[in-house]
């Protein structure tokens, strides 16, 4: 099972290398986003640093959101997932595989770019390790929803629209969570609460959400 799940990671990663800009429209994105604040509401950081939180979450969750609705479906298009279906391994394994490797791809870098945005949005550097944990537990939370509703919408045409609607609403307790963690980290106060619930988060999506996949393929694949 283990192998047959770093193979699925494997095999998306190298499906991303070889198309890099499928890859870097999410971080476009959450740049550009983040970067319109400054134009569109004030050049003071003072007030910049009020909004940062709200700001850097609210782009990485609509980033994250990009990507999502091919997490499924060109594998539904080419075979790979009836092979999968009919392997014999835990379809929830396989599921969470690929969650990893969205994250690998799109979580992830969104967390490493979030410090340097922030720097735009006149966050201190002492606030950066509350920001990048804070990023890092919420965007597996975000990956593994959304992962869900990507499940989900599989068999629908056009579904990048029902997506964000199945979506965001579950996303609302990390995002609330996650930017007050990262207010407390720029204010310079104590975030460690912030972060326990983002991990009790980021705990129980990794334990519910690969079998709430699994359940929406087998259904969307008869």
């Amino acid at each position: 099972m283990i192998g047959a799940a770093l193979a699925v990671v494997g095999r998306d990663l190298r499906l991303a290398l070889r198309r890099p800009g499928q890859a870097l429209q999410p971080l476009a994105f959450f740049a550009v986003v983040t970067l319109l604040f400054p134009l569109g509401y004030t050049p003071e950081l003072d007030k910049l640093r009020q909004i940062a939180p709200g700001v850097l979450w609210v782009a990485a969750l609509l980033a994250g959101l990009l990507s999502l609705e091919s997490l499924f479906r060109e594998d539904a298009q080419d075979g790979t997932l009836e092979q999968m279906l009919l392997s014999g391994q835990p379809l929830a394994a396989l599921a969470l595989a690929k969650t990893a490797a969205h994250w690998l791809l799109t979580g992830l870098p969104l967390t490493l770019m979030a410090p340097v945005l922030g720097i735009a949005l006149g966050v201190p550097g002492s606030a950066m390790p509350g920001i990048l944990s804070s990023l890092a537990l919420g965007t597996v939370t975000l990956s593994l929803v959304g992962a869900v509703g990507a499940a989900l919408t599989l068999g629908v045409r056009r579904g990048g629209v029902l997506l964000g609607l199945l979506t965001l609403p579950l996303t609302v307790p990390t995002l609330v969570f996650g930017a007050r963690a990262t207010e407390l980290a720029i204010a310079g106060e104590g975030l460690s609460g912030a972060l326990y619930l983002l991990a009790a988060l980021a705990v129980l999506a990794v334990t519910l959400a690969p079998l709430a996949v699994a359940a929406a393929l087998r259904i969307g694949s008869e």
